[in-house]
Parts: structure tokens; sequence; C-alpha cells
């Protein structure tokens, strides 16, 4: 009974240290300590990422309750990449079922870049993990659907309702992905070799091509992870998205593989699930309490928003929001 209780405290203190007031606080003081960092770069393989301001630099929260906090470039509309696979996961586990993901793509932590095709090699059972690129183009393929057009609706629709409105893709960056995406062909074909893809090649990657050309704004991904955050429960629309029991699974994922290889890195220091993207957006996810989402657009080695990544891990240890972390 002490021990509960005890627990019961700290969780009360901790909640807290959540008011509107010192996440306001916490968020501004984030910006104003980052704002002016440099180091990294835009991600150069991809022409229109390559020229993205590079001081462009937002920060979104959004409660479980559904309030959204915001500060500096949080309108501008950037390449969502690969935070994109995050949904579509949560897509194709709506209709496929969790287990059916973890038997028929992989759900373990790679240990390397996003588009290896030594991740796929180095496994007997040539299982990936559905936030690398291998493992979310044979997701893509995995989702039952009649036709092409059929599967993309079914991507927009879930996109859509995890937004709380509908998103674009943004043509220019369509195209240039499109025009560079030669390493991601081979990877599918690999698969597919193997037999681990589900579907047309052609179309798989177009598919997952164009679901990464998303233009999003940094509160629609404050928003988009706060639906995750809330048990599939969109916080601001409160529109469900997704079985609460599916959530569990895909933070799962994201805690084993959202950062790629620098994964681990990630979760030493925050002990949360998150997923970044090459188009500089981070997302972080407090079940039951809130997301934050943070953009910048150059990146680390890894492909990490350098800016972004420091901006959250500030915000989680001043507002006490490490899971791994039961301090009072």
């Amino acid at each position: 009974m002490c021990i509960l209780l005890s627990g019961s405290v700290a969780l009360a203190q901790k909640d807290k240290q959540l008011s509107e007031k010192r996440i306001r606080e916490v968020m501004h003081a984030a910006y104003e300590k980052y704002r002016n960092t440099t180091g990294g770069a835009n991600a150069s393989y991809i022409p229109y990422l390559a020229d993205i301001d590079p001081k462009l630099y937002g920060i979104a929260i959004c409660t479980a309750d559904g309030q959204v906090y915001e500060v500096g470039d949080t309108k501008f509309e950037f390449g969502i990449e690969s935070i994109s696979k995050v949904f579509v996961l949560a897509l194709a586990m709506r209709d496929r079922g969790a287990k059916a993901i973890e038997d028929s793509i992989g759900v373990n932590a790679t240990g390397m870049p996003f588009n290896s095709v030594m991740a796929v090699e180095l496994n007997p059972r040539r299982a990936v993990n559905p936030l690398v690129n291998a493992g979310a183009m044979a997701t893509n393929s995995f989702i039952p659907a009649a036709s092409s057009a059929e599967k993309w609706t079914k991507i927009d629709d879930i996109i859509a309702k995890f937004a709380g409105r509908r998103l674009s893709v943004i043509e220019q960056l369509y195209a240039s992905e499109t025009a560079t995406n030669q390493h991601n062909r081979a990877i599918a074909w690999l698969l597919y070799s193997y037999g681990r893809f589900y579907g047309d090649i052609s179309e798989s990657v177009d598919l997952y091509t164009r679901a990464c050309s998303y233009g999003s704004h940094t509160r629609d991904l404050a928003i988009m992870a706060g639906t995750l955050a809330n048990n599939g429960v969109n916080p601001v629309t409160k529109e469900a998205v997704i079985d609460e029991a599916l959530c569990p699974k895909i933070l799962a994922t994201m805690m084993t593989e959202g950062f790629y290889d620098s994964t681990g890195g990630w979760v030493y220091h925050t002990g949360l699930p998150g997923k970044s993207g090459v188009g500089g957006g981070i997302i972080a996810i407090v079940p039951g309490k809130l997301a934050i989402a943070a953009f910048s657009p150059p990146l680390d080695h890894a492909g990490n928003s350098v800016k972004a990544l420091k901006t959250l891990e500030y915000i989680v240890e001043e507002l006490r929001l490490n899971l791994l972390d039961a301090r009072k």
C-alpha cells in the first residue's frame, strides 16, 4: 500500500508540472535556447529538401485533452517524409492486425541506417521494421485493397483523420523523390525475391513515395502524434481513428526504430517513443498526456533534425516526461 501511495504521489507531482503555464514556459524557453543553433545540413540527396530555408524552426505541443500550443514557424508546410510511416503502419495494423504485422513485416530494430540493404540481408527471416524504408514499403504492399487508387484513398483518409484536416502532397517534392528513389526500388525487389513483399512493386514504391511527400505543418504533426497519445482518438476533433489496443504496438515500434541507427541514443535521453523525418520534423509521444513536434531542416549524420532533436530533449527533461524516470 505504501509503495502504491508513493507512486501515486509521484505521478500527481509530475502531472502538476503539465499546467498550461508550465508547458508554454518550457516551450518558449526551448525556442529561445535553440533558435540560433547551427549545425547539420539539409538533405542534399532530395533536391526539393536541399532548397528549404535552413533557418525555419517551429515547435508545437498537443495535449490529450486537445489543447495545442505553438511557437515559431509552425504554419510552414514541409515534407512529412518518414514520419508518415507511423500512420501508414497504423492503417496496416487496423486492416491486417498487429500480429500479422509482426509475422509478415517484422518489428525488431535493425540497428542500421534507414535505407540499409544489409538490414534485409543479415536477418535470417528477412524481416525488417515498418519504420525503415524496406519495412515501410513492405507495409504499404501489405495493405489490402482492390486497386492502387483504393489503397491511396485509404492512406489519404487515415492521414486526414490523424491530422484533423486533409493534407496535400507537395507535387514538387513527390517529383523530386520519384526521380531519386532507385535505391528504394532495389530494396523492394530484394524483399520480393525473398517472399517478403506483398503487392505490385512499382505501385507500392510509388504510394510509399507519395505518402512521404505529404506537406504538413508542425501543428499537424503534434495533433497526429497527439492522437496516438490519446489512445487513437484525435484530441482536437474527438474522432476515433484507430482501436486503442493498437496504440501500444505502434508506440513500441517507434521506441525501437523511430530514429534508425541512433534510436538508442534518443531513448537513452528521453525514454519516449518518437519518429524523425528527413524533412526536418520530429515527433515524441507521452502516452495519455501529450505529444510534441518540432521542425528544423538541417540534419545530423543519421537523418535527424539537429535543432528539433535538441528541442525535444530539452522539453522532455524540463517537463519530466521521460517514461523511464520514476523520480518525484
